[in-house]
């Protein structure tokens, strides 16, 4: 049974998923109490041990840990939802009502005698081992206004927690940060993107390693401005909320329409963060796509906005050669996008038709030529944007965001479109969706390359932007269901899992220096799926960090997620050309073992970083030694996820060898990379005719 409850006058929850328990009860004055979140416990267990005033200063309502606190009376932490009334009050007051059970969704009802409702809505997700979490609010009443909603809040009854997070800026995103919790964190996105500085989740653990210790995570599923808050209250709890920023916010109620939050997934482990992850990454699974991610070569690196018709055929024809099953044309193919002295950024936005100087017969000849060679067909769009020299912006000015009076922001050299507007977003759907049904197109890379600002007086338009945006990709997906869509947002900008949800590929960073990249994709498996993140190979130096990375290196870092190759190459050796092909040959031959991401841990003196793929057929190995600085000393590698009364073939130290899941996992192999940049992966095959 999922959901367990003990009816009564104050009524008992117990949620139950495949390793975890979630409770919380109803107070004799109707609060919703919350009793636990970890492992499994049964509702006739449950011991709800009284609460006392501990003194004038500290008051029954600030102690009592609640499901979801309003804003008002003697509650001093982070409030969960914060209304005004049509006479100004704010102050709320939430009792609970009611509850009812649908499958294995659970709502709880309080409400406010002002005339708000809230329901909680909690669903067990049994096969996944997690729990979603979101609300509604409902007024009954004309002129109320939310001023800031939580989609949840969670508590750990620890203090002191390490608190896992990402931290960086465009080329240097999801970099890992881990501090301890002693007051109150807050990690927010003001950008109206969830943005390359933050990511909307939260890890909370004790002493926990990626094989043990106990972690307490939880993820926003929206891509606008969010809000994590991480505090440690003086009674021995840290709390921890998830929800939309309210930072410049409003949002209007109509009597009887609900505004409903987004979700937040909740997980707990009690055997480390790769556990956690593990959870993390079947619940993003479970928002896409079962399609095979194509092996992608994307044109930008070697074109940039110099894109013509015979450029892009003779890039596809090589492509195709190294085994690529998807081109992508980048960014210069429409509109009058060239290169100027800005680099080409000033120009041509908003309007989506084909260049006729590039490409003098439309797409048609690229496609067909892509086509032939075997690949599928993709392009660039950055549909919420407009440049101010473009035929759309001449023809409606008033279409963007702006502020009365006020000069109009320029990032890039270009203004956001107001996705608010029906007419914008009926311009956008109806554009795309011509460009996709004239010119059989498979797949759409979707950029968006500037923060939005100056929204005007409408203060809602912060979480409307992100809900039009939705919209008009479902509907793009509605009229097109086999195009696969990426979100790009100029590398690292949208990764959450509300983006996940529309959308179905991740561009994770526009660095792609393949070191680099080893910390991001790290980082970014904490959480997300690496099914979803697009990783490429591309010429060295990198533009970025001007490292020259050896291309065996490159490839197999850009392996460990959905491979992409944006080199030049009209520009590469054939010797290079040979050896990305066996590259390719190998991944495609790798992929179908590439199911359950895991991050290894090294016990080495050098600096091995170690991840595997594991299947019920096998597994796969990704081991790499930026610099052998300490005596070319090797490491011990031991895998997961394997079944450990099965036996496993594979090559090592150039022999073929035969072993045990459990001595794999439990023993492991000794591994002795040498010089600088050095990697290699290994295949385990499972074997499946009987050993001799």
């Amino acid at each position: 049974m999922s959901v367990e409850i003990i009816e009564g006058e104050h009524p008992l929850f117990v949620l139950h998923t495949a390793s975890t328990a979630y409770a919380f009860c109803v107070t004799p004055d109707g609060l919703l109490r919350h009793l636990h979140w970890g492992g499994p416990v049964r509702a006739n267990d449950m011991i709800v041990e009284p609460l006392w005033e501990l003194s004038t200063n500290d008051l029954l309502q600030d102690i009592v840990v609640q499901e979801y606190p309003c804003h008002g009376r003697f509650r001093y932490n982070e409030a969960a939802v914060r209304v005004r009334f049509p006479d100004g009050g704010r102050e709320l007051d939430l009792r609970y009502r009611g509850h009812s059970v649908e499958d294995d969704d659970l709502v709880v009802v309080l409400e406010d005698a002002k005339g708000l409702e809230v329901a909680l809505h909690y669903r067990v997700l049994p096969q996944i081992d997690a729990l979603l979490r979101w609300a509604s609010i409902t007024s009954t009443v004309p002129g109320v206004t939310i001023e800031s909603v939580a989609s949840a809040q969670l508590h750990v009854p620890f203090r002191d927690l390490e608190l896992r997070n990402v931290a960086g800026h465009w080329g240097a995103e999801q970099q890992e940060v881990v501090q301890t919790v002693s007051t109150k964190v807050v990690l927010e996105s003001r950008r109206g993107i969830s943005n390359h500085h933050h990511s909307p989740y939260a890890v909370l653990s004790r002493d926990a390693t990626e094989t043990a210790g106990r972690v307490w995570a939880a993820a926003l599923a929206f891509s606008g401005n969010t809000k994590v808050v991480v505090e440690q209250t003086q009674y021995g709890q840290t709390l921890l909320q998830l929800g939309v920023n309210d930072h410049d916010l409003e949002l209007p109620l109509e009597p009887g329409v609900p505004f409903v939050t987004p979700q937040v997934v909740a997980v707990h482990s009690s055997q480390g963060l790769d556990a956690m992850s593990q959870v993390m990454h079947a619940f993003g699974e479970s928002l896409m796509s079962p399609a095979v991610r194509p092996v992608l070569y994307n044109s930008w690196e070697a074109t940039n906005f110099a894109v013509t018709a015979e450029g892009q055929i003779a890039l596809a024809q090589r492509a195709a050669e190294i085994g690529a099953e998807l081109f992508v044309v980048d960014d210069g193919w429409f509109g009058r996008r060239n290169p100027d002295d800005s680099g080409g950024i000033h120009d041509g936005l908003g309007d989506w038709w084909v260049d006729p100087e590039k490409f003098p017969e439309g797409l048609q000849p690229l496609i067909d030529a892509v086509r032939a060679a075997g690949m599928q067909f993709g392009i660039w769009v950055e549909p919420e944007m407009v440049n101010p020299d473009s035929d759309l912006f001449a023809a409606h000015p008033e279409w963007i965001y702006a502020e009365p009076g006020r000069e109009v922001d320029q990032a890039r050299g270009q203004y956001v479109l107001n996705l608010t507007l029906p007419e914008v977003r009926e311009f956008i759907v109806e554009t795309l969706d011509g460009l996709l049904r004239d010119n059989a197109i498979d797949y759409v890379k979707w950029d968006a390359n500037r923060p939005m600002s100056q929204v005007g007086p409408q203060r809602d338009v912060w979480y409307g932007h992100i809900a039009a945006l939705y919209g008009i990709v479902d509907e793009i997906k509605r009229r097109h269901p086999g195009v696969l869509i990426e979100a790009c947002a100029s590398g690292g900008g949208r990764i959450d899992f509300g983006a996940l949800g529309v959308f179905d590929d991740f561009w994770t960073s526009d660095n792609t220096d393949a070191l680099d990249r080893l910390e991001i994709q790290r980082a970014y498996s904490l959480i997300y799926p690496p099914r979803a993140m697009r990783a490429w190979v591309t010429d060295v130096p990198n533009f970025l960090s001007q490292r020259s990375i050896p291309l065996q290196f490159r490839f197999h870092s850009a392996m460990m997620g959905s491979l992409g190759v944006g080199c030049d190459l009209t520009a590469m050796s054939e010797e290079d050309l040979s050896a990305s092909a066996r590259f390719v040959a190998e991944y495609k031959q790798l992929r179908p073992l590439m199911v359950a991401f895991h991050r290894l841990e090294n016990p080495s003196a050098n600096d091995y970083r170690l991840f595997q793929y594991a299947s019920p057929e096998g597994a796969v190995l990704f081991a790499f030694l930026p610099s052998s600085r300490l005596g070319h000393k090797p490491t011990t590698v031991r895998l997961r996820g394997l079944d450990p009364q099965a036996r496993y073939r594979f090559t090592h130290d150039w022999q073929q060898r035969e072993a045990s899941g459990e001595y794999l996992m439990h023993r492991g192999l000794r591994l002795w990379l040498q010089g600088d940049y050095a990697s290699a992966v290994i295949r385990f095959d499972r074997v499946t005719e009987p050993t001799e």
